[in-house]
């Protein structure tokens, strides 16, 4: 198992612009936590995520290894609609 630490930051526009929130555990709902329906970029700085559509771990997933991603689409997103999130508690 993954025993690292987890940190991501989420940001409300594209290449890391406008509100940022840094978060180091699951978020079952990206808006009740961030008051954004979108994620246009993302900071994973530590461990492994998965990125989900909708709330509650429902929908599209999208795998987010360490890195920065300047816009939804370098996670391979269709539109920057981000719903929650969790750690990837697997070994890779």
């Amino acid at each position: 198992q993954y025993k690292g630490n987890y940190r991501m930051r989420i940001y409300e526009r594209p290449d890391f612009g406008g509100q940022m929130m840094e978060f180091m555990d699951d978020c079952p709902s990206v808006y009740d936590r961030f008051h954004y329906h979108d994620i246009y970029s993302c900071n994973v700085m530590d461990g492994h995520w998965m990125f989900y559509e909708h709330p509650n771990y429902r929908g599209r997933q999208y795998y987010m290894r360490p890195g920065e991603y300047r816009r939804y689409s370098d996670w391979g997103g269709m539109n920057p609609r981000v719903g929650s999130f969790r750690r990837m508690m697997d070994s890779y």
